[in-house]
């Protein structure tokens, strides 16, 4: 019986673990891709590289332009998370890249899209569309 406790404590304790703070390659999805402090369109399109760490994005503000095809590279360098964008149906749930086009100019809010912990709800970031 107490083999059976032990393996259950061990197995909860790797779930938590996982969840809360590890960080790694699990794949890639569509939506997001890491951005720098300057994003240009220099024959390549438009392209943000995302950092995400426990509990903030590397920036509070990505530029693109309108009507171009945007590649979004997103990178976890600390935890498990993931990124959403509502309005042109970008998510991601781990690291990796996609790709959208954003037809109208704007503001519009990049949010964590992983339950990663008590800052989750804070972590967004603003993606200006010109």
């Amino acid at each position: 019986m107490s083999k059976k406790i032990l393996m259950s404590m061990l197995l909860g304790l790797i779930l938590v673990l996982t969840a809360c703070g590890g960080s790694g390659d699990t794949g890639s999805d569509a939506g997001s891709e890491e951005t720098t402090e300057e994003n240009s369109s220099d024959g390549s399109g438009n392209s943000l590289d995302i950092s995400a760490t426990n509990f903030e994005f590397d920036q509070s503000e990505y530029t693109v332009v309108s009507g171009e095809e945007v590649t979004v590279n997103l990178t976890n360098e600390e935890g498990a998370h993931g990124i959403a964008i509502d309005e042109f149906d970008v998510s991601m749930d781990t690291e990796g890249s996609t790709t959208f086009t954003p037809d109208e100019p704007g503001e519009y809010t990049i949010q964590c899209s992983v339950p990663c912990g008590e800052g989750h709800n804070d972590m967004e970031s603003t993606l200006i569309v010109e």
